[in-house]
């Protein structure tokens, strides 16, 4: 899925692994081509993290209760930060944009 500035890939890993159920595997790269400065990015995949750490509690909430009784999925989100814009966003446009990236995920 992609937003304006993030590009979200996810997939179900389907219970090959047991040792951690339910606890989703979260990437967050910043490629070298897209940003060059080492300071730019390494502020970006802070702020990508935070805005992950503070939105996953209300979308998990919510899929959990779609999913009431269902087994326990381990998931592997990567958010691509893409940068088509120029500007850094900030802290908040992040939030917004992970918020919506989560809502819309399909898993069946």
């Amino acid at each position: 899925m992609r937003g304006d500035f993030l590009k979200m890939v996810y997939a179900d890993l389907r219970q090959e692994n047991r040792s951690f159920p339910g606890v989703p595997a979260i990437l967050f790269p910043v490629s070298k081509k897209t940003v060059p400065s080492p300071v730019r990015r390494n502020r970006i995949k802070r702020m990508m993290r935070e805005a992950y750490r503070i939105e996953k509690s209300s979308v998990i909430r919510s899929g959990r209760d779609e999913q009431d009784g269902a087994e326990a999925k381990r998931l592997c989100i990567v958010f691509l930060f893409t940068g088509r814009k120029k500007t850094l966003p900030d802290l908040q446009t992040f939030r917004e944009e992970i918020r919506r990236l989560m809502l819309s995920m399909r898993l069946s």
